[in-house]
């Protein structure tokens, strides 16, 4: 009977080690969680920009310098002069403009002349694709400005461009050039005529929303396609649901961001935020075409606050800036809990920093099931994260098949050049681990065969002689 218990928990002594070291295999295989580096590399494709572009005809009356005014200025600076009081030209000019601030509205009058000025501005922001056939999550105030922020930027774009050539126009006639001094001197001086003076008048408000995404061409640096997008639902601005879902034409094998289920994120926890931050995108330090490349900052979920109305929002850390709105912010799985939506504004005026706040994706879902719009993960993203895992594992034969399928997939998929590129490379180098892998799978293999199935074996016959 002893020997009987004896060999029975050395059989299952055995087993078990085998099992666990099976279980162990698999969960290290099928394991979500997944590393900073891992989840920019899976989640980078699918961050889109989102580009708002509002046009307009500003109509604008006409000015003109009130010759007799001038004449008599530039006469008693004259007659200053002759008095013994001598003044360079620099000086001269700086009186002239001096007065012409001080009071412009002596030194200009209206004409019944209208300048047309066809104007154009651009608010950009960050999005991501939901689906692989081309629905886009973002900000619902990235494309529904209200309307006293575009005639703002409308008329600013339009002064600019209007006082710029009245100012050539006057350094033409007075055969001078103005120091930055004398021009911004100028500047307030237009402005101030301009909002007394003169009414500037919007006409044929157009707006057009496009998504702009990478795409990889082989033996070409990465170029971005630009697409335009139909609005298929949105709410409303902060305070309210700051939402909006859009829909470009495109195939199925998009790359996507796969969507977190279940309740709102835990304090403490991991966030990777992805977007395009204006004081980067604009810097002109940094190369035009890597504008596409979206930016990464990471934090941790510093608290969950209700919205003035109610519903929840996530509070982070992570460092964002105008232009990172309606970007997917994504845990340590690589999931989208969140969009990027608003900041806390300091005394000064400018954004804090390290206090921003996220719309959870359970706000998201409302908007999708109200359109009966299910998000999911495409095909090709889903190979493609299969192979970016086996490749920072140094599996690189295994990768390498993952990123060919991908690529047949969609051809154009973003890095997917360097992928596989950088999987052949590793390979002819002799740094590929998928042949040992092979290697010890079939050895434990052969080990069960050898040892432990003749083992079992041995044991069951000697059960046997003892029940006999």
């Amino acid at each position: 009977m002893f020997l009987k218990r004896a060999n029975a928990l050395i059989s299952i002594k055995y087993l078990s080690r085998i099992f666990l070291s099976l279980i162990i295999i698999i969960n290290s295989a099928s394991a979500q969680s997944c590393s900073a580096v891992e989840n920019y590399a899976i989640n980078r494709p699918g961050v889109v920009m989102i580009k708002t572009v509002f046009s307009a005809t500003v109509d604008v009356r006409n000015m003109k310098i009130d010759t007799r005014r001038f004449n008599h200025l530039v006469d008693s600076i004259q007659e200053i002069d002759n008095n013994g009081i001598v003044f360079t030209p620099e000086q001269k000019l700086d009186i002239v403009l001096r007065e012409m601030n001080n009071n412009p509205s002596r030194f200009f009058k209206t004409t019944y002349d209208y300048i047309k000025q066809t104007e154009e501005i651009t608010a950009t922001g960050t999005g991501f694709f939901i689906t692989g056939d081309g629905y886009v999550a973002t900000n619902s105030h990235l494309i529904d400005r209200d309307n006293a922020f575009i005639r703002r930027h409308f008329i600013l774009s339009a002064f600019q461009q209007i006082t710029d050539a009245n100012i050539s126009a006057l350094e033409n006639s007075w055969a001078t050039k103005f120091t930055e001094q004398q021009r911004s001197s100028l500047y307030t001086t237009y402005s101030s005529v301009y909002s007394r003076l003169f009414s500037m008048v919007l006409n044929d408000l157009k707006k057009t929303v496009y998504v702009v995404y990478r795409k990889d061409i082989e033996g070409k640096p990465s170029v971005s396609e630009t697409k335009a997008a139909s609005i298929i639902i949105k709410g409303l601005p902060m305070p309210g649901k700051d939402v909006a879902v859009l829909k470009i034409e495109a195939d199925t094998n998009l790359p996507t961001l796969k969507i977190a289920t279940g309740n709102l994120p835990m304090v403490g926890e991991q966030l990777y935020v992805y977007g395009y931050p204006a004081p980067v995108t604009n810097n002109d330090f940094v190369a035009a075409e890597s504008g596409i490349e979206p930016t990464l900052t990471t934090g941790i979920v510093s608290a969950i606050k209700n919205s003035v109305n109610g519903w929840p929002v996530v509070q982070m850390d992570a460092n964002i800036n105008h232009g990172s709105s309606g970007g997917p912010v994504c845990n340590n799985n690589g999931e989208v809990i969140g969009l990027t939506t608003f900041g806390s504004i300091e005394s000064t005026g400018g954004l804090a920093a390290g206090l921003n706040f996220a719309i959870p994706v359970q706000i998201l879902k409302e908007f999708l099931d109200s359109v009966d719009i299910e998000p999911s993960t495409s095909k090709v993203s889903a190979i493609f994260a299969e192979g970016v895992q086996l490749f920072e594992k140094k599996y690189y034969s295994n990768a390498l098949k993952k990123f060919l399928t991908v690529k047949s997939l969609n051809i154009h998929y973003p890095t997917i050049e360097t992928y596989i590129s950088n999987c052949k490379t590793a390979i002819n180098n002799g740094e590929d681990k998928s042949l040992r892998v092979i290697f010890y799978t079939a050895l434990g293999i052969l080990l069960i065969f050898i040892i432990i199935i003749p083992y079992i074996l041995l044991f069951r016959k000697k059960r046997k002689k003892i029940n006999e």
